[in-house]
C-alpha cells in the first residue's frame, strides 16, 4: 500500500492506494473535517458514527470502514478509520455541507487519475514533471530527476531478484552505495544539506543526481553480472557500484577544483533560479 497526501481546496486528505484491490482509501476524519469545517473533526466523526448506526444501510457502510495505519501530525502512525470511494460517498450524504458536490467530483477525478496511470504509466511521469515545474526546478534538473526515478526502480527490482527484502534491507544497501560514492550515509547526507524528512534526491544538484544515478546503475549492472544472493553479498556489490561513482566524482573534482557534493538544497536551488531569472530580465531592460 502507498500512503499519499491529496489536496482538496488546500486541505490535506490522507489516502492510501491498495495495489491488490486497486482502490483508494481515504481518512474519514480528514474528509469529515473538510466537509463539516468542524474545529474538532474527530468528535464530529464520533458523533456522526453513532447517529448513522440507526440509518438504513448502516451495516453495508460499516463493512466498508476499515482501520489502516496513517501518519498523524506528530509524525507517528496510528490506526485510522478509512473508507473507499463508495464508502466516502455514503458518509458525504450524512454531512450537510455546500462542499458535498465539489468533493464528490474531486473524489471521482482522483480515482480516475490513478486508474489512468495504471493503464498508461507515462501519465505518472507527466504529472511528476508538472509538479516539479510548479516548484520552480529547472528543466535540465527535472529531466535528470525523472531518469533517477527509473534508475532507482531498476535497481530495487534487481535487489528483489537477488533475494533482498524491501524496507530495511533496501535502506541498508542504499546507505552502502551512498557511503561508497559520497563518503556519507543517507542520514549524514541529509544532515549536511539541513534536511529532515525531505527527499534527498529532490535536494541534489544536477551533478549530484547524475553521480548517484551512476552509482545505482553500476550496482545494478554488477549485481546482474555477478548474481549475489541475500543482503550480505549484495552489500559488497553495493560498495563496488558506489566506488564506480566515487572515481568519477574524484576525477571531476580534480578537473574543476571544486567539490561535487554541496550543502545546497531545494530552497537554495529555487533562490538560484530566481536570481538567474531576475538577472536575465534586468539584462533585457538594458538591451
Amino acid at each position: 500500500m502507498n500512503n499519499e497526501i491529496k489536496l482538496f481546496e488546500g486541505n490535506k486528505i490522507r489516502s492510501i492506494w491498495d495495489n491488490e484491490k486497486e482502490e483508494w482509501y481515504f481518512s474519514v476524519v480528514d474528509v469529515v473535517g473538510v466537509l463539516s469545517e468542524s474545529k474538532n473533526p474527530r468528535r464530529y466523526w464520533s458523533d456522526l458514527k453513532r447517529k448513522m448506526k440507526d440509518e438504513e444501510g448502516a451495516v453495508q457502510l460499516y463493512e466498508k470502514i476499515v482501520q489502516l495505519k496513517m501518519e498523524s501530525s506528530d509524525g507517528k502512525k496510528y490506526n485510522t478509520d478509512v473508507a473507499d470511494i463508495q464508502g466516502i460517498f455514503r458518509i458525504i450524504q450524512s454531512v450537510p455541507s455546500p462542499k458535498a458536490e465539489p468533493f464528490k467530483m474531486w473524489l471521482a477525478e482522483v480515482g480516475k487519475e490513478r486508474i489512468d496511470e495504471i493503464i498508461d504509466p507515462e501519465l505518472t511521469i507527466e504529472r511528476a514533471l508538472e509538479t516539479y515545474l510548479k516548484k520552480g526546478y529547472a528543466r535540465e534538473w527535472i529531466n535528470q530527476r525523472l531518469q533517477a526515478i527509473q534508475v532507482r526502480k531498476e535497481l530495487t527490482d534487481s535487489w528483489q531478484d537477488h533475494g533482498v527484502k524491501e524496507g530495511k534491507e533496501f535502506a541498508i544497501l542504499t546507505n552502502e552505495i551512498s557511503k561508497a560514492w559520497s563518503g556519507m550515509t543517507t542520514r549524514e547526507y541529509k544532515d549536511y544539506k539541513g534536511l529532515k524528512k525531505q527527499n534527498l534526491r529532490d535536494n541534489m544538484s544536477t551533478t549530484e543526481l547524475i553521480l548517484n544515478m551512476l552509482a545505482e546503475t553500476a550496482t545494478k549492472d554488477i549485481a546482474n553480472t555477478s548474481n549475489p544472493k541475500g543482503l550480505e553479498e549484495n552489500k559488497k556489490v553495493a560498495k563496488r557500484g558506489g566506488n564506480v561513482a566515487k572515481v568519477a566524482r574524484e576525477t571531476l573534482e580534480k578537473e574543476t577544483g571544486k567539490p561535487v557534493i554541496t550543502p545546497k538544497n531545494a530552497i537554495d536551488f529555487g533562490k538560484l533560479i530566481d536570481d538567474v531569472t531576475k538577472e536575465v530580465i534586468n539584462q533585457k531592460d538594458y538591451d
